[in-house]
């Protein structure tokens, strides 16, 4: 699965840099082996999955031992990484970088043998093990590289974290698949983008918010050739702000961790705030929408889905409908004419029902971000016992009323889509891959400004 370490691009010296420290093909294949050794035989393994050289090593070690490898998050707290070991099996090994060992011989792992156990956030129950087949992995990366135009000749740079499918299945093991320069910034400032002279970036709303808002950084990326963005919708403002400052407009995506990457734009290709493009090779999707509902649910059907989930065979079943299309949860829109899809959020609090209509919060963020005086934005629909769902709206902003907000949300879209009630706050919570978290909005755990 891993091209590039069979030899197929040479042994570039610097194949493979994370947090400034540098490997060769070879230094990681020794440093791989090394960990295979150690795990060969065993039903899984956990790695606190740092930005470093040692959790790159650790994973392609589990992929050569046909061992399937669990990333911990550095920042789980005990009863989390506690859950995560007792509920995967695994036992933690250390990696030392400096040590080196051909892999083990014996029968290598099936395509459709488990490659990685990713744990879900768990914000509706504790977190479930997501199993990821090597063939999964091997078919989005092909289809990414399809998509992209990634190749041996890029450098990809991003600082993302190495737990996720983002910062870990596209951001190492593409890499270590298409045969590109890696260049993991460590953490990922303004600064370390503009310095790393990629060609293919990747990175986050939160991380592409920081770099528009840093023009001189933002300039520095005028010399790549893609930039890509996921996890999260990116506000349509910071959209404009890097074409203008990098002469680019960025590629958005879609995917989960049960799915891996499953929609994008394409290089190259039209590219329009708000979308996440068109199915990769291979995937098919459809909206589950009530008749007269120009939205709905999302589900889809591909080589890219994962195993199920580890041990909840029940949790697996009801992730699929009866004909056997995965249940995203996230509701979307496809426009008629070319097919491109818009996400316009969770099933479970994204979609508002108010007076009859069905609204998704992100089309009205995405109004209130349009704002010059609004820097963060998250609605969602709160208990109303006229209309059912009243819509209020989570706003970082200075100098502007939220009377003032509403009449201009309600300029921009449909008047019954403007907020009800504006509440303003210090910041908007969110993960580690920049997802707002509204849940903790709506439980008061993020206090109102005044």
């Amino acid at each position: 699965m891993l091209t590039a370490l069979e030899g197929a691009y040479g042994d570039r010296g610097d194949a493979v840099t994370v947090a400034g420290r540098t490997a060769s093909y070879e230094e990681l294949l020794g440093a791989a082996g090394a960990v295979a050794a150690d795990v060969a035989g065993a039903p899984a393994f956990a790695v606190t999955a740092t930005a470093s050289l040692e959790t790159v090593a650790a994973v392609v070690g589990g992929l050569l031992a046909g061992v399937p490898c669990v990333p911990l998050p550095p920042d789980a707290g005990p009863a989390e990484r506690e859950h995560i070991l007792r509920d995967s099996g695994a036992a933690e090994v250390g990696v030392d970088f400096a040590r080196r060992a051909d892999a083990p011989s014996g029968k290598a792992a099936a395509p459709g043998d488990p490659a990685l156990i990713l744990y879900t956030s768990g914000t509706t129950g504790p977190p479930k093990g997501v199993v990821l087949s090597g063939a999964a992995i091997a078919a989005d990366l092909d289809a990414l590289a399809e998509a992209w135009r990634w190749s041996a000749d890029d450098t990809l740079v991003h600082g993302l974290p190495l737990f996720h499918v983002h910062g870990l299945v596209l951001g190492v093991l593409g890499a270590l698949r298409t045969g590109s320069r890696l260049v993991h910034t460590g953490r990922p400032t303004p600064d370390a983008y503009a310095e790393a002279g990629g060609s293919l970036y990747f990175g986050v709303p939160t991380v592409w918010s920081r770099i528009a808002a840093e023009p001189e950084a933002a300039s520095a990326l005028s010399g790549a050739r893609l930039l890509v963005s996921g996890s999260a919708a990116l506000p349509a403002p910071v959209f404009r702000d890097l074409e203008l400052l990098t002469g680019h407009r960025p590629v958005e995506r879609y995917g989960m961790t049960e799915t891996l990457i499953t929609i994008s734009g394409r290089a190259g290709g039209e590219v329009r705030p708000g979308t996440v493009g068109t199915p990769l090779t291979g995937i098919r999707t459809r909206i589950a929408a009530e008749p007269g509902a120009g939205i709905g649910e999302l589900q889809l059907t591909g080589p890219t889905l994962f195993s199920g989930y580890l041990g909840r065979p029940e949790a697996t079943a009801a992730a699929y409908t009866e004909d056997g299309w995965f249940r995203t949860g996230d509701i979307a829109a496809v426009d008629e004419k070319d097919g491109v899809h818009r996400i316009v959020g969770r099933a479970s609090i994204d979609m508002i029902k108010s007076g009859g209509y069905r609204i998704g919060a992100g089309e009205i963020e995405n109004a209130l971000l349009d704002h010059p005086k609004v820097r963060e934005a998250a609605v969602v629909g709160v208990p109303d016992a006229d209309l059912g769902q009243r819509i209020v709206a989570y706003v970082v902003a200075d100098g502007v009323t939220g009377a003032e907000l509403t009449d201009f949300v309600a300029a921009h879209l449909s008047v019954h889509k403007r907020p009800r009630e504006v509440r303003f706050v210090t910041a908007v919570p969110r993960n580690a891959m920049g997802k707002p978290q509204k849940k903790l909005l709506l439980e008061g755990r993020q206090g109102d400004r005044n």
